[in-house]
């Protein structure tokens, strides 16, 4: 399947803002606060390669829908797909082996849990994070927006965040650190899915992926 894969690295920040209560259930590879789960989820790459074909700076973004444990194997998402109009043919190609689970690494793993694809698109991408990780966003204009401010209360330490190391249901790979946040906008209409939404869940977690 990954004869002709050439070899590629991609790592980054991803974030996600969701339907479930404050902390989502599915990090912890529970069923969801509500028994179902919506959301978004954006992906950055900072640094990447595909081969030859640079990545740097490139985004994606997800929108998917569940019913239950997505992590028992006992349910798919449906997702709809988004990739940065900025990408040249090379990027847009390269970007789609990956996501698609098609280059291997990771993302093989992660599109077993996946059921219908929705749509698959090109569009205006911004992807904004803090360095100190204080708020995290991403907008298709339109389409999608999704913005977090990071998790906080009477016993956060100032400037510290509210993190869990190792989480059992990381949706980016093993042996991560996940940054919990608050989100305060959550308005999806596009490719059949459609809500407005605050104050629930979000986090944040570095990625780095290889394959294949």
């Amino acid at each position: 399947m990954t004869t002709n894969i050439p070899s590629w690295k991609a790592s980054g920040d991803w974030f996600d803002v969701c339907k479930c209560k404050i902390p989502c259930p599915c990090e912890f590879a529970q069923e969801p606060t509500f028994g179902d789960c919506e959301g978004v989820l954006a992906y950055h790459i900072n640094k990447g390669h595909y081969g030859d074909t640079s990545l740097n700076g490139l985004n994606a973004l997800a929108i998917g829908a569940f019913e239950g444990n997505i992590w028992a194997g006992n349910t798919k998402v449906n997702l709809g797909l988004f990739f940065d109009e900025r990408a040249d043919q090379k990027q847009r190609e390269a970007l789609q082996m990956i996501f698609s689970g098609k280059a291997g690494g990771f993302m093989a793993e992660f599109a077993k849990l996946i059921g219908e694809i929705k749509g698959i698109d090109f569009a205006p991408i911004k992807f904004d994070i803090s360095e100190d990780l204080s708020q995290w966003s991403a907008e298709i204009p339109g389409k999608v927006l999704a913005k977090a401010v990071a998790l906080g209360g009477p016993m956060t330490p100032p400037g510290k965040r509210v993190q869990t190391i190792n989480p059992p249901g990381s949706e980016v790979g093993p042996g991560v650190v996940a940054t919990w946040g608050i989100a305060v906008k959550d308005e999806v209409d596009t490719m059949s899915f459609k809500w407005t939404r605050e104050g629930r869940s979000s986090k944040h977690i570095p990625f780095d992926w290889e394959g294949p």
